[in-house]
């Protein structure tokens, strides 16, 4: 169970007991460290895994955990999102709580909304009709209702897209709408859930004999209602994990803070803190632009923020590109997109149309992309649009495969075929779908991509269970789109950044890059401007390998070059300057009971060239390992030799006394007091007081000092 897991994860996975706060960087393998502790502490014998609830906050991220938990054999834990977990209790209770039948979900609100503007004599065009419902989930989700919403904007400081008396109209119009017609909306299920658990101990007392351990992911997006419901889950109890990452908190202007995950140790003094820094998703060079992103960052989540060192082999220098006009752009975009796609043995990197992503920071940018990758014969997928298991090709589908799995023997369609993958391939047959791509591209494309995902699902379910049937894969499917756990559709990705996150690609082009446009121009408070900051840090870090990063100076051809690159690539982008701002990083490690010890250690810049150092040997050597050494040949040699002599006296090994990287360190800036040798890597205070005299006589190409006779049994501080 715990083969395969690095140090810290390792800590997360076996630490079963008591609260537990791990701070994750992107690409740091945090789903694999909880999904491994819970599935340890069940095979453990700590949890029974019905009494475990693990929190997400999409259905994607709950499938995917159901389904690693599930090969890891803790399949009968529960995976919800808030909103899942939250309506599955409500409707559980309701007849005992309040009587009768539950309320019907509004699971789409906007023409509520609109009907609610309407009564108010209030117009929604589609944009004001999107910000009016960003403001009333907004107020649900703080526990504002619609008299205190004016007055909770003007305390939080919220930058509303209207007058907050009109919203309040519109807002309290909506709500007597919903319960005159029965209906209640998703923010409701979470308030009606926290509601019963407050007023009716007795089934808060039955919730928590029920689930007695809990995890959440991505802490940082929790909304004030979701820690109150969290809260109410786990009573008077500390068995929680959260797990996230204050630089990816992106989803202020919905509720969501980071504080929760900042004050948790506050909260829980005797919590144990890990911190995942070692980034198993990123090439060095993406991992370098992200970390030198984000040392520039300030507020107090850029206090906390984990610098990144990367796992992975040197990839390609991210590229960095300018176009006169925003047609060029995309144009160039969708050449390189073909490039990449090309076999190796064509000159190209080979990258599936899959593992290749556009993202931009608002929906309205894809248009012109779409039109681009389509004018290149290049697929595509909008992320964002229209879900998988509710497109039509995908519901005739599946009905296609329960028919024939129910038939068995009998469906015509399934003479010949062997083994699963063919069985579906050929009852897809009858809805259309063919081994060969259609010509061309649009609806007839994006209809026969949709079919070859699902075949493509068959094969690998077949794989993954050799002798299963049909009637297997449709429960599979079932389970999938009430999880809304859609497969891979092979195609270029289009999406915006916030869609984005929890994703990655082999190659992720990040387009648009203009003051204006990110930051936003309505972002305009510091707290705004940082939040922007990490939007784009979000898609920095969705890619794997290849990283391009490009910006139009002028709108269309011809026009007015006034645009200029976004301020955040300053001092990334080759040619231009920092703006000088710095936050303060924090290593790797676990932390147990109250926060005490050193702080966690800033950004280290190369001393020769400025840039932010990542890996292991160049943080102790304080520069790149290509920059130009000014080490002292002559000490190094003399430290090598009395290392050798220490350790055969000591019986340890060389290593053990000091490593090659240190003792080059000492020597490319030789310390002239124990303050000066305190401060290079590898000496701590254990080798400070055994070797510190010693390296300093050296140093100073003195004689060395007697020393007291010393026990080869005494351990070294690592």
């Amino acid at each position: 169970m715990l083969d395969g897991l690095d140090p810290e994860q390792r800590t997360v996975a076996t630490t079963l007991h008591g609260p537990v706060c791990v701070l994750a960087g992107a690409g740091t393998g945090k789903t694999r460290a909880i999904t491994h502790r819970i599935a340890y502490g069940v095979r453990a014998g700590v949890y029974q895994p019905n009494t475990v609830l693990a929190v997400t906050f999409t259905a994607r991220a709950a499938g995917e955990m159901r389904g690693r938990l599930r090969q890891l054999g803790a399949g009968g834990v529960q995976t919800r999102t808030f909103h899942a977990a939250a309506l599955r209790q409500l409707q559980f209770f309701w007849p005992r709580a309040i009587g009768g039948e539950p309320p019907r979900l509004l699971e789409r609100k906007q023409q509520l909304v609109a009907e609610a503007g309407a009564r108010c004599r209030i117009r929604l065009e589609r944009a004001e009709l999107r910000d009016m419902l960003g403001e009333i989930e907004w107020a649900k989700v703080t526990q504002a209702t619609p008299e205190d919403y004016p007055a909770a904007v003007v305390k939080a400081g919220r930058d509303a897209p209207r007058d907050p008396a009109e919203t309040s109209r519109v807002y309290a119009t909506y709500e007597r709408l919903k319960q005159d017609r029965g209906l209640i909306d998703f923010e409701d299920v979470l308030l009606l859930t926290v509601g019963i658990l407050t007023d009716r101990p007795d089934i808060a007392d039955t919730v928590r004999r029920q689930y007695q351990h809990f995890t959440v992911d991505e802490y940082q997006d929790v909304s004030p209602l979701q820690q109150r419901l969290l809260q109410l889950w786990l009573g008077d109890r500390d068995s929680v994990c959260v797990v996230g990452d204050a630089s990816q908190t992106i989803y202020s202007f919905t509720g969501a803070t980071p504080d929760h995950l900042l004050n948790f140790r506050t909260r829980h003094p005797d919590a144990t803190l890990v911190k995942l820094v070692r980034d198993y998703r990123s090439s060095p060079q993406v991992v370098h632009l992200a970390n030198g992103l984000l040392a520039q960052a300030r507020g107090r989540a850029a206090e906390h923020r984990l610098e990144l060192i990367s796992q992975r082999p040197p990839g390609p220098e991210p590229v960095f590109a300018e176009h006169p006009d925003e047609p060029a752009e995309a144009e160039a975009t969708a050449r390189r997109i073909r490039e990449l796609m090309k076999p190796v043995a064509e000159g190209g990197a080979g990258v599936p149309a899959s593992e290749i992503a556009v993202l931009y920071r608002v929906n309205a940018q894809s248009e012109i992309y779409e039109q681009a990758l389509a004018d290149a014969g290049v697929p595509y997928q909008l992320r964002g649009a229209e879900r998988f298991f509710e497109r039509q090709e995908i519901r005739q589908a599946i009905l296609a495969l329960r028919g024939a799995s129910r038939a068995g023997g009998n469906d015509a369609a399934l003479a010949g075929a062997e083994g699963l993958a063919a069985e579906a391939g050929a009852v897809l047959a009858s809805t259309g779908w063919t081994p060969e791509p259609p010509a061309g591209s649009g609806a007839v494309r994006d209809r026969w991509e949709s079919l070859r995902a699902l075949v493509r699902l068959a094969e690998d379910f077949q794989r993954a269970r050799p002798g299963a049937t049909l009637v297997d894969f449709v429960a599979e499917l079932d389970e999938r789109t009430a999880a809304q756990h859609a497969p891979t559709v092979e195609g270029v990705t289009l999406a915006s950044l916030h869609t984005a996150k929890g994703l990655e690609w082999d190659a992720v082009f990040l387009v648009g890059l203009t003051d204006g446009m990110l930051p936003i121009n309505h972002a305009k408070t510091p707290e705004q401007i940082e939040e922007e900051r990490r939007l784009l840090y979000v898609g920095v870090t969705r890619a794997r390998f290849h990283l391009s990063l490009s910006w139009a100076l002028a709108r269309s051809p011809g026009g007015r070059a006034g645009r200029r690159p976004s301020r955040f690539l300053d001092g990334l982008r080759p040619g231009s300057a920092a703006d000088g701002a710095r936050g303060r990083g924090g290593a790797g490690g676990v932390e147990r009971g109250a926060a005490r010890g050193r702080k966690p250690r800033g950004p280290v810049p190369c001393r020769v060239c400025g840039r932010t150092l990542t890996e292991a040997t160049e943080l102790k050597l304080r520069r790149c390992a290509d920059c130009p050494s000014a080490m002292d040949e002559e000490l190094y040699e003399r430290m090598r030799e009395w290392r050798l002599a220490r350790a055969q006296e000591l019986g340890r090994p060389a290593y053990a006394v000091f490593t090659d990287a240190t003792l080059m360190a000492i020597a490319e800036q030789p310390p002239g007091d124990e303050r000066e040798l305190s401060r290079i890597s590898g000496v701590g205070p254990h080798k400070l007081r055994q070797f510190g005299d010693e390296l300093l006589a050296l140093c100073a190409g003195e004689q060395l000092p007697e020393r007291a006779e010393e026990s080869s049994e005494e351990d070294t501080e690592k």
